[in-house]
């Protein structure tokens, strides 16, 4: 990574496994293991989990008080960043010499806690965890224009089996017919939800100028908003209609649709907690299986986001099931990582 892009040396991206303290008691080193778990994706870089430690176990909650209420409702996205932050802890704890012990929804008297996660008999990573694990610390999502370049068929019916083997599929849009009408429906989607001014607001609480010190959300830079303007991000995506920015970002959209080497779509054949929560570990292993050689990834949800689009979407698969993230794929140029927050500050007191 060049220095430009090199997060600053406080930053949790530059997690050193060195620093793993082996002759630590468990509790210290699972303490240590979240630093990978908050290096997940999340809508609007919302990182809406909570972790705490007690009795040598992981506790992982959703933060439902960083809820995207407007684009994501049902809390549907909002559980997938957890399911993706818990694919990351359990790929952690391979890499240092245990098995993962997961227990999903341990309580039902309380839907927030996710899992249970403990340090199992000791093993060894096989290959493939040991690629996914070295890839984590550089899988940032890219919302870039990617390079006209194929993508390996051989990669993709990777992610494919890998998504169905933590309870999810993938299948990719094929043909010009099909792209175009995602693209119309990406599309649709922008300008249905930036015509709404709830969406807007929420969209600008979200948003960062790059100058302002903060260990969430989007910042500017990461939206490709020249430096010079990017003060003005967070005013122009809640202002009234008369810059007609839905119509705008709709246009940017459709073209990052239609140039992408790939659209994919990561369902799941049934739309509950539980499979949202797989879907997210299956989400984080295709990123990073990608991110591994190279692949970027950006999300275009629009048309599951919106309602009324989603079925849309739906019966243009031709699928059974249900989709729950739009990707677009590609070689895209090295991005700065979205800032993070340090495990402290999403760590519960026992």
């Amino acid at each position: 990574m060049s220095k430009s892009l090199t997060p600053d040396s406080f930053s949790p991206w530059n997690i050193s496994e060195s620093d793993f303290p082996s002759n630590g008691s468990p509790s210290e080193q699972l303490e240590f293991l979240l630093n990978y778990a908050i290096l997940a994706p999340s809508g609007h870089n919302s990182q809406p989990w909570l972790f705490k430690i007690a009795h040598e176990t992981i506790e992982l909650y959703a933060d439902r008080t960083r809820a995207l209420p407007v684009c994501d409702p049902q809390d549907r996205e909002l559980t997938m960043s957890c399911g993706a932050a818990l694919f990351n802890l359990r790929l952690a704890i391979r890499h240092f010499g245990y098995t993962d012990a997961v227990k999903t929804f341990p309580n039902p008297e309380d839907p927030d806690l996710l899992a249970h996660v403990w340090l199992g008999d000791p093993t060894e990573e096989n290959e493939e965890e040991h690629l996914l694990f070295a890839t984590i610390t550089r899988r940032h999502t890219n919302r870039l224009p990617f390079q006209n370049w194929d993508i390996p068929e051989t990669l993709l019916s990777i992610m494919r089996t890998s998504a169905v083997q933590e309870g999810a599929w993938l299948t990719t849009i094929e043909g010009e017919g099909d792209r175009n009408a995602v693209a119309n429906l990406i599309a649709e989607g922008d300008r249905i939800q930036m015509a709404n001014p709830h969406f807007r607001r929420e969209l600008a609480a979200w948003i960062h100028p790059s100058r302002k010190i903060t260990r969430d959300g989007m910042p500017a830079y990461g939206q490709s908003v020249r430096q010079l303007l990017d003060f003005v991000t967070p005013i122009v995506a809640h202002i009234n209609r008369t810059f007609d920015i839905g119509r705008g970002q709709a246009a940017k959209d459709r073209e990052l649709a239609i140039g992408s080497p790939i659209l994919a779509v990561l369902g799941t054949d049934e739309d509950t907690p539980v499979h949202w929560f797989s879907a997210g570990q299956a989400l984080e292993r295709v990123l990073l299986l990608g991110q591994a050689v190279g692949v970027s990834a950006s999300y275009l949800n629009q048309p599951i986001q919106v309602a009324q689009l989603r079925p849309k979407l739906r019966t243009l698969l031709n699928r059974a099931g249900y989709p729950q993230i739009l990707l677009r794929l590609g070689f895209g140029p090295e991005v700065k990582p979205t800032p993070r927050r340090a495990v402290s500050e999403v760590l519960l007191s026992e």
